[in-house]
């Protein structure tokens, strides 16, 4: 929970990202990727971030993700 703080207040505000990355299908996924099967990374923390290509934005946060998944379903559903 304190490190959550930390993070939140003092930590990376992700403003630096490499070009996006995207899987190749066949092999290995990592978490970030699991989501658009694109993503890009921070250049100043190192963290990986899910990359919608469509839309051209990053998801980086829960609800971000979560409204992602609910679009998908819509378009799913048409």
């Amino acid at each position: 929970m304190l490190g959550k703080f930390f993070d939140r207040f003092l930590g990376c505000w992700h403003r630096h990202y490499s070009f996006p990355i995207t899987i190749r299908s066949g092999s290995r996924r990592i978490q970030a990727a699991s989501l658009t099967g694109t993503y890009v990374v921070c250049l100043d923390c190192g963290k990986e971030l899910p990359y919608d290509w469509q839309e051209m934005r990053v998801i980086a946060t829960p609800e971000e993700r979560r409204e992602y998944l609910r679009s998908l379903a819509a378009k799913e559903a048409a």
